[in-house]
């Protein structure tokens, strides 16, 4: 057995699906100090419309690889970073810019919805890196 066949952590797993998994120990650099967009979705195992959502985010995740970040938080693992922003429903997503919300989209919505956002506001970023 060779030394590259270690456990992954849960986000080398999730890499591979093109999503960050996100928990407290990560999400100030995953999210608030990421130089890209971050699309958080925020989920629960038992919430049936997440599990609608899941595959959307996989397809994001895969679109926009290099230009935005994907990224997952379970709700019931990580209350505390949830009640923070606000989620009374799941699944919520939460598109961040340099830290902050810029918009949200909460409950099951296609997936040009999600991508339109993120086109937007990429646009809007490579705009003002222009000026």
């Amino acid at each position: 057995m060779s030394s590259t066949s270690q456990l992954k952590t849960s986000s080398e797993a999730s890499s591979s699906l093109g999503y960050v998994t996100l928990t407290e120990d990560n999400f100030q650099t995953e999210v608030l100090e990421s130089s890209q967009p971050v699309l958080v979705d925020f989920w629960a195992a038992w919430c049936g419309p997440c599990r609608m959502v899941n595959p959307i985010v996989e397809e994001l995740a895969a679109d926009f690889a290099g230009r935005a970040k994907i990224a997952k938080l379970n709700i019931d693992d990580y209350g505390s970073i949830a009640s923070h922003y606000g989620i009374s429903a799941v699944p919520t997503l939460l598109l961040f810019q340099s830290g902050q919300v810029v918009d949200q989209v909460i409950g099951v919505a296609p997936k040009r919805v999600f991508a339109s956002k993120l086109e937007a506001l990429l646009e809007a970023t490579s705009s003002e890196q222009a000026a």
